[in-house]
């Protein structure tokens, strides 16, 4: 089965099981989206260390119980 048959038959039982209006909301979840996440995200973690990272990890752990 090609991607193309895989799709088409996706389509299909999705526009029937849950409706059209369902499929298109599911459809545009999976959409391009806007903005550069690669760079983006390097500037979110540019000053983030692993020690920093296991130290977060722990405090949330700690907080759990």
């Amino acid at each position: 089965m090609t991607l193309d048959d895989l799709n088409e038959k996706a389509n299909d039982a999705l526009s029937k099981e849950p409706g059209p209006t369902e499929m298109v909301r599911l459809a545009q979840q999976f959409g391009d989206g806007t903005g550069d996440y690669t760079a983006e995200r390097k500037q979110w973690l540019q000053d983030l260390n692993l020690r920093d990272v296991v130290r977060e990890v722990k405090r949330k752990r700690k907080k759990r119980r």
